[in-house]
């Protein structure tokens, strides 16, 4: 869609309050375009928009459309939606009925993507933390870089900039099918792992989905310590951080604590120089080796990333410190498959080490954990509980659904049984304000308090920090 012809229409979005959806409408403003859209909940991403111009509602029905169509009615009106909205969504099923035009969020995405030289992040697990550091070491290093991500990036303190600039990080999705429509100068793939048991039925069909992706990438960047990504893709364009052989890019880690890793950089097998990035955690190397391997791709000097190196922050709600309660750390993580819990609690172990004094020798992990969505907890019973075991006291909360129909009575109940065949100090606690309310009880001074989950959890420490004070 060329500039003229955007600045002609006007774009509605059902859900604008979502971490993808805002960014998009975020996006679509900045480039001169006319924005309304609709959710339930406000939030940070809703504020921005209705500061910037675009019409909110709170509700999700007919008149809304009405309106929009009445207030707009000198411009090509465009509906969006995510695969969240329901059929059923009373917005929705009005746009159907009178036949308006509807585009997915992808398709949105897509186009935007199709005006610049874009940078697509894909893969299961560590997607936004990845298109995170591409970010800001594209905006450092060349002054010259948009953005569309997932999640909250520290450099812009936002999940969308998107200016007139010659490159695009976008953070690209796997969950619903939809990354078959995403073109790439570079596609990313970070790794594949079976997820989204609501769309996927097996782990071949989320590989053929990335499959497509991958023949719509110009270039493609693979993650050489990712089994399914090596044993399924070809590339000559591959990074690891466990051998320097056969691979374009290499981080080999010397030393990893909680606060940095420091490791030895390669490119095709020679050593280039060592590095200290203030990033702990071995999946972040993993995601940070990435990163710069897809800015040497597109010509960065080295030199200047390792001058910018330092810079480094993790996004929002990716090992986020929160803040303290009566010596009681609380950091919140988006974990919410089993493989990405068990980076976090090691993460997390990594933390507790670092003291050794006699007053946190007896420092615990205490891992709060809301599962997402019915069919991951029914798909993934036996590996969540076999990870969230290795925390030393565990507190299992009541299933976050995101929109899904609970037809086999699911509950939390069915990890935490498990749980205690393997690890006896584990509980099942309905929800957070029982947390908040036993706190002082169900927590002990100088514990790691790790709360992980993709739903409503994060606003735990906001319940916390108000009982306090």
């Amino acid at each position: 869609m060329d500039k003229e012809l955007l600045l002609k229409s006007h774009f509605h979005f059902i859900g604008i309050g979502g971490i993808g959806m805002s960014a998009l409408a975020m996006g679509l403003l900045k480039k001169g375009c006319s924005i309304s859209g609709s959710d339930l909940i406000k939030n940070n991403e809703t504020n921005k928009l209705k500061q910037l111009g675009a019409v909110i509602f709170t509700s999700q029905v007919r008149e809304n459309i009405e309106f929009v169509i009445s207030k707009f009615n000198n411009k090509l009106i465009n509906f969006v939606v995510s695969s969240a909205i329901k059929q059923e969504n009373e917005e929705f099923s009005y746009c159907r009925k009178k036949n308006l035009s509807i585009k997915h969020r992808s398709e949105i995405l897509a186009m935007l993507m199709s005006t610049y030289t874009t940078l697509a992040v894909a893969g299961c697990h560590g997607k936004t933390s990845t298109s995170t550091f591409l970010t800001t070491i594209l905006e450092l290093c060349t002054h010259n870089s948009s953005s569309i991500t997932g999640g909250i990036i520290p450099i812009y303190n936002s999940n969308c900039h998107l200016e007139n600039t010659k490159y695009l990080v976008a953070e690209v999705d796997e969950s619903d099918g939809t990354i078959n429509k995403y073109k790439s100068d570079i596609g990313i793939i970070n790794n594949i792992d079976f997820d989204h048991c609501d769309h996927f039925s097996n782990l071949s069909e989320v590989i053929s989905s990335f499959k497509i992706f991958a023949t719509n990438s110009k270039k493609l960047l693979l993650n050489f310590d990712c089994e399914t990504s090596r044993n399924n893709f070809c590339s000559k364009s591959r990074w690891s951080n466990t051998t320097a052989k056969n691979v374009a890019y290499a981080i080999i880690p010397t030393q990893i604590n909680a606060q940095n890793t420091i490791g030895n950089y390669y490119e095709n097998g020679n050593f280039i120089s060592s590095l200290n990035i203030p990033i702990p955690g071995l999946h972040n190397l993993s995601n940070i080796t990435a990163a710069i391997a897809a800015s040497r791709m597109i010509g960065v000097d080295f030199v200047e990333i390792k001058k910018n190196i330092k810079y480094l922050k993790l996004p929002k709600k990716r090992f986020e410190f929160r803040g303290q309660l009566d010596e009681r750390r609380l950091y919140d993580d988006y974990a919410h498959h089993p493989n990405e819990i068990k980076e976090t609690i090691k993460l997390g172990r990594l933390f507790i080490k670092q003291k050794h004094n006699n007053e946190f020798q007896k420092r615990r992990l205490i891992a709060i954990f809301q599962p997402h969505r019915y069919s991951r907890v029914k798909q993934f019973t036996k590996e969540f509980a076999e990870e969230l075991s290795k925390a030393d006291v565990i507190y299992v909360t009541s299933i976050y659904g995101a929109g899904e129909k609970n037809e086999d009575k699911i509950t939390s109940k069915i990890i935490t049984d498990l749980i205690y065949k393997k690890n006896k100090n584990v509980s099942y606690i309905n929800n957070y304000h029982e947390i908040t309310k036993n706190f002082y009880e169900l927590t002990h001074k100088g514990d790691l308090i790790l709360n992980m989950g993709a739903g409503d959890c994060h606003n735990f420490w906001s319940i916390l920090h108000g009982k306090k004070n």
